[in-house]
C-alpha cells in the first residue's frame, strides 16, 4: 500500500517533549564552557632568488620545482630549449611530470616530421639485363612504368571512366495499317503471295462481333462450296445394313458398324478418313470413342447435318467440298474456302457462299440495325504461308448476294 505524504506526516511517532526548564539549563551548560582563540603561524613566502625551492616538511621523496620563466609575446624570439648537462639533476621536470604539476617551466615543443608511404613512381629500379637485350629492357621498363602509372591513377581516382551513352528508345518500325479492298483485287493479290513450294491453301478469317462467353451467341454451321476444297477427303461413315450399302455406292472410303467402333478404340487414337457421317442409330455407340473423335472435330453432329439417313447425299457433299465452321474463344471463324491454283471466278464464288452461310448462321439475340454492321467487323484473305489482305464489307455483300441469285435459280 501506497501513503502519500500527508498521511506519512501523521503516522510519524510523536516526538518527546520537553520541559522549558530542562531546555533552558540545557543551554547554560554550553554558554558557561570558555571559549578559547587559535592563532595559526604565517606560511613562510617562498624565495624569489632560489631557484629551487626546498621541499616542504612532511612531505619526501617530491621533485624539486624549477624556476618559471616568463611568457613572451607571440612576436618575440622562442624561448631557448633547455640542454641537459652532465651535471643535471636526476630528479628533473619530465613531460610526464610536467602534465600534472601547475607551475611548471615552459617547453619547446618537438615536431617530428609526417612519414609517408612511397608511391611506386618514387621507387628507383635498376634491372639487370643480359648483354644484347637493351631493347627488350627497354620494352620492359616501358611496360612497368605504364602499370605503375595506371595503378597510382586508379588509386587516386584519377583513371578516366568509360563514357556509356544514355540508353535511348528505339522506335519500332511497324507495318502501316492497310486499307481495306476490294474481293477480286485481295484474291489477286493472295495469289501472286503465294511463293511456297507447297500447294498453299485460301484462308478466310473472319472476326465476329459476337460474345464467344454467352451460349446464345455461338455461331457454327457447315457449306458445301460450288467447286470444292481442291483436296481429296476421305470419308467415314457408321451404318448397317441397307445404309452401308448406300454409303459404299456413293464414294465412301471406310464403312462399318461396331467392328469399326472396335478396331479405332483399340487403335490408340489413330484415325484415316477426313469425315466421319452416322446414322442416328449409331450415336449412342460412339460414345465409346467421343475422347478421340471430339478433339479432332470429327464426331458427327445432326446440326452440321453428318447425322442422317440418307448417307448417300451425305458422303456426295462431303466429296464435292463440304466444310465445317466454327468460333473459336475469340470470336474469329477460320476456314479453308479453296487452293491457290483455283481461278479468280471460282474463289470469289466459293467466299460468296461462305459469306452467304456466315449470315445464316447468325445469333438471333444479336440486335443490330443491318446484317453485316456490328456482326462482321473484319474479312481477311490469306494464303497458308503468306500475308493477310483485309477486304471491304461491301465487296462481301455483293458476292453474297451474287450466290444466292445463282443457286435461287
Amino acid at each position: 500500500m501506497f501513503l502519500t505524504q500527508a498521511r506519512r506526516r501523521y503516522l510519524r511517532p510523536p516526538l518527546p517533549l520537553f520541559p522549558v526548564s530542562q531546555f533552558s539549563g540545557f543551554l547554560r551548560s554550553f554558554s558557561s564552557v570558555p571559549i578559547k582563540p587559535v592563532a595559526y603561524p604565517p606560511k613562510p613566502k617562498e624565495s624569489q632568488d632560489t631557484e629551487v625551492n626546498q621541499p616542504s616538511p612532511g612531505i619526501e621523496n617530491q621533485p624539486p620545482r624549477r624556476k618559471m620563466e616568463p611568457i613572451e609575446s607571440a612576436d618575440s624570439s622562442p624561448p631557448e630549449t633547455v640542454s641537459a648537462s652532465p651535471d643535471a639533476d636526476p630528479l628533473a621536470w619530465t613531460r610526464r611530470d610536467a602534465r600534472f604539476v601547475k607551475d611548471v617551466p615552459t617547453i619547446t615543443p618537438v615536431a617530428y616530421p609526417s612519414r609517408v608511404a612511397p608511391l611506386p613512381e618514387d621507387r628507383v629500379e635498376t634491372p639487370k639485363y643480359a648483354e644484347g637485350d637493351a631493347e627488350h629492357g627497354d620494352l620492359r621498363n616501358e611496360a612497368r612504368k605504364i602499370r605503375s602509372d595506371a595503378g597510382v591513377r586508379s588509386y587516386l581516382g584519377l583513371m578516366e571512366e568509360e563514357i556509356i551513352p544514355f540508353p535511348t528508345l528505339i522506335k519500332i518500325d511497324k507495318r502501316p495499317t492497310e486499307v481495306p479492298m476490294d474481293l477480286t483485287t485481295a484474291i489477286r493479290k493472295v495469289k501472286a503471295n503465294a511463293k511456297r513450294s507447297f500447294l498453299e491453301t485460301v484462308e478466310a478469317h473472319v472476326n465476329l462481333g459476337v460474345d464467344p462467353r454467352r451460349s446464345d451467341q455461338m455461331v457454327r454451321g457447315a457449306l458445301t462450296l460450288p467447286h470444292g476444297t481442291g483436296k481429296t477427303v476421305r470419308v467415314a461413315v457408321f451404318a448397317e445394313g441397307v445404309a452401308a450399302d448406300e454409303a459404299k455406292a456413293a464414294g465412301a472410303d471406310v464403312v462399318g458398324g461396331d467392328e469399326l467402333i472396335e478396331q479405332i478404340k483399340a487403335g490408340g487414337g489413330k484415325v484415316n478418313f477426313d469425315k466421319c457421317i452416322a446414322t442416328p442409330m449409331f450415336m449412342p455407340r460412339l460414345s465409346k470413342i467421343g475422347k478421340i473423335l471430339g478433339p479432332r472435330g470429327l464426331m458427327p453432329n445432326p446440326k452440321l447435318g453428318s447425322v442422317t439417313n440418307e448417307v448417300s447425299g451425305a458422303v456426295k457433299a462431303a466429296k464435292c467440298g463440304r466444310i465445317d465452321f466454327k468460333m473459336d474463344k475469340t470470336a474469329i471463324v477460320h476456314a479453308g474456302l479453296g487452293k491457290v491454283t483455283f481461278t479468280v471466278e471460282n474463289l470469289h464464288e466459293n467466299v460468296g457462299a461462305f459469306v452467304n452461310a456466315l449470315l445464316a448462321a447468325k445469333p438471333v439475340g444479336l440486335k443490330k440495325t443491318s446484317k453485316y454492321a456490328g456482326y462482321l467487323k473484319n474479312f481477311t484473305l490469306c494464303s497458308t504461308m503468306g500475308p493477310g489482305f483485309s477486304v471491304t464489307i461491301q465487296s462481301l455483300s455483293t458476292a453474297a448476294d451474287l450466290y444466292t441469285k445463282a443457286h435461287a435459280s
